[in-house]
């Protein structure tokens, strides 16, 4: 950098000119690097924080009493003016041309030369040029700074420049101890010296700031930054006021987790559970509303990496001191760290929701009961927390009342040590469950069945897959491991009063499946039936008929679902008869037949034709009324 004293002024004023590659720095910093012009206000308050908190430090160190610290922000809308001052730490002449005088301290050749390389603007090359304070030259036609140090007060200093090609520094002995920054507007940044506009930005972006900020007399940061104090010394009542602070709420949250950690990264947390979940009530998904801040500095909005996707019924604060952040502060530069950032808070989250689960059932049952089917949408798509998640779901139970909830764990305990499988089954409600086929067997041998109320329920047993080495397996799947301690009173051809012969067992099933031999894929007599006629069950345990079902509705393309295997219960009455019909009149029988098998499809939850059914019952109703 080269410089020029004009000795003919009465100021002592010297004249610095840029060097041609930083005025190219600095004129994509006025004109491409921010998406928006009021981030100026933030970049200059933060500034002003740094300073009061430099001068804090250095009074203690010294024994001094730091005194007011504050940023006190003056608006003039007849002269188009806005100016910021603050009592912190000041500079030197010497500062003055350190930290305002190059853009860059480093790298500004390299930097620019990858910018010519890539044939565009791309801010993200710039993480290393802290240049916040040039933002103002989006907005102002000139910049002027005074200055008085706190380590050297003996003399104040003038620094101004147009942000062209040169700046001025001029000694100013009438200025107090701190940082006063005149930004004189552009004709079309005007609305920057109104006082509601002001106001707004701060409340935005700078809210938290631990440093009074005054804006023509008035305070405007009066909530505090409670997550960067320790928890024990937050009230309740704070808590519950911050959340209905940040998030427009009207009630109180469901719950919150506040903690800090300092390894594998520094960082402060407050997350709150909201006690409304609009995605209940088809108000489309929800939005991320976790703010990233630094130094208790607005970064980020919204931040929706922060966290998995089905954590977005949080909000509240994340603040670390050490985001490696682009030049515009306007977002996260390494992909690593955020991702390091959310399995720390993810893991914390799960910590949290496990001990309230245990510790205060009651509050989680309304957590659960609102944001449940966020915990499921977990466990369908974060392969790496589904043991954890699994710890979260409840659900009822064929040994639970109705609206009771059990979870995984209770299941396993109340488990004899030959089960080795954890069964469930989806129905619409708990009767249409207990009066289907399927539960049959369960209820004889008295094992315990999950009950699937909602739809994404096998979905979310089925990615689940185990839980503490017991499988998943629903209850209409063909290989159940049943256990062997308790047999069933039923097996096929055992004879009994009224019961069909072994040969007639076999004639039954081959001619069941001759007549329904494009719908079903084996049939065979059964060992699980009890009260019903007939049932399909899925071969290969993978898509259930509520899974089926599902996907049909949502208009999904997936293969064809596999053909079910067919079982019938050959000491069932209608069975019994059906072998007899068949002799007689197997026109007959085979509509009888084919309406058994369309409500066993019904049970299984696949989709059937209804008209078909009805039409086949009134040909069925006219035989028998014509007897």
């Amino acid at each position: 950098m080269s410089n020029s004293k004009d000795n003919n002024t009465a100021m002592n004023r010297e004249t610095f000119e840029f060097q041609a590659e930083v005025s190219r720095v600095l004129d994509i910093v006025i004109h491409s690097l921010y998406t928006d012009r009021e981030i100026f206000i933030r970049e200059l308050i933060s500034n002003a924080a740094d300073a009061l908190e430099k001068c804090r430090h250095h009074d203690l160190v010294n024994g001094r009493d730091p005194g007011a610290l504050e940023i006190a922000i003056t608006l003039d809308s007849d002269s188009h003016t806005i100016t910021f001052a603050d009592t912190g730490i000041g500079m030197s002449r010497d500062e003055l041309i350190e930290n305002l005088g190059r853009v860059a301290h480093s790298g500004a050749v390299d930097f620019l030369q990858k910018m010519a390389e890539s044939g565009k603007k791309d801010i993200h090359l710039i993480g290393q040029f802290g240049v916040g304070f040039y933002s103002a030259f989006m907005v102002a036609t000139e910049v002027c700074v005074d200055s008085r140090s706190a380590v050297d007060p003996t003399g104040g200093y003038r620094w101004i420049s147009n942000g062209s090609s040169s700046y001025t520094i001029e000694p100013a002995d009438d200025i107090p101890i701190g940082t006063t920054i005149r930004l004189s507007l552009k004709k079309d940044a005007e609305e920057f010296a109104q006082d509601w506009r002001i106001k707004d930005i701060i409340r935005k972006y700078s809210n938290f700031v631990s440093f009074p900020i005054q804006v023509n007399g008035e305070r405007i940061n009066t909530i505090q930054a409670i997550w960067s104090r320790s928890p024990q010394d937050v009230k309740e009542e704070e808590y519950k006021e911050f959340f209905k602070f940040t998030a427009s709420a009207a009630s109180d949250p469901l719950g919150w987790l506040h903690f800090s950690t300092d390894a594998p990264i520094d960082l402060k947390a407050l997350l709150f559970i909201s006690d409304e979940n609009p995605e209940r009530f088809g108000f489309g998904r929800m939005d991320s509303n976790i703010n990233l801040y630094c130094k208790r500095v607005l970064i980020q909005r919204q931040a929706k990496d922060l966290l998995p996707l089905w954590l977005r019924f949080l909000s509240g604060v994340v603040d670390s001191e050490d985001l490696p952040l682009n030049i515009s502060r306007e977002t996260m530069q390494d992909s690593a760290l955020i991702r390091k950032i959310n399995r720390v808070l993810t893991k914390r989250v799960l910590k949290y929701l496990k001990e309230m689960a245990e510790k205060k059932p009651d509050e989680y049952r309304k957590v659960w009961d609102k944001f449940g089917s966020f915990i499921k949408e977990g466990i369908v798509t974060e392969f790496s927390d589904r043991d954890a998640l699994a710890e979260l779901i409840r659900f009822e139970t064929s040994m639970t009342d109705s609206g009771q909830q059990a979870s995984l764990a209770d299941y396993l305990e109340r488990m004899p040590e030959s089960q080795k499988e954890i069964y469930y089954l989806a129905g619409p409600n708990r009767a249409s469950i207990e009066s289907g086929p399927y539960i049959e067997v369960f209820r004889k041998r008295g094992i315990e069945v999950i009950y699937n109320f909602d739809p994404v329920d096998d979905f979310v047993m089925h990615h689940l897959a185990s839980y503490k080495d017991r499988k998943t397996v629903s209850a209409d799947s063909e290989a159940l491991e049943l256990p062997d301690d308790i047999q069933s009173e039923t097996t096929p051809g055992e004879e009994k009063t009224g019961s069909i012969s072994e040969d007639d067992v076999r004639a039954i099933g081959d001619w069941i499946r001759s007549k329904l031999q494009d719908k079903v894929a084996e049939v065979k007599a059964s060992t699980r039936l009890v009260d019903s006629p007939l049932i399909l069950v899925n071969p290969d345990g993978s898509m259930t008929g509520a899974m089926q079902r599902l996907m049909e509705a949502a208009g999904k393309d997936f293969p064809p679902a596999v053909r079910r295997n067919l079982e019938f219960n050959p000491n069932h009455t209608l069975i019994k008869k059906l072998n007899q019909l068949r002799s007689a009149n197997e026109t007959q029988a085979t509509l009888v037949i084919e309406q058994l098998y369309d409500h066993a499809a019904l049970n299984a939850g696949l989709t059937v034709e209804t008209r078909s059914i009805v039409d086949r019952m009134n040909r069925i109703l006219s035989v028998l009324l014509d007897r």
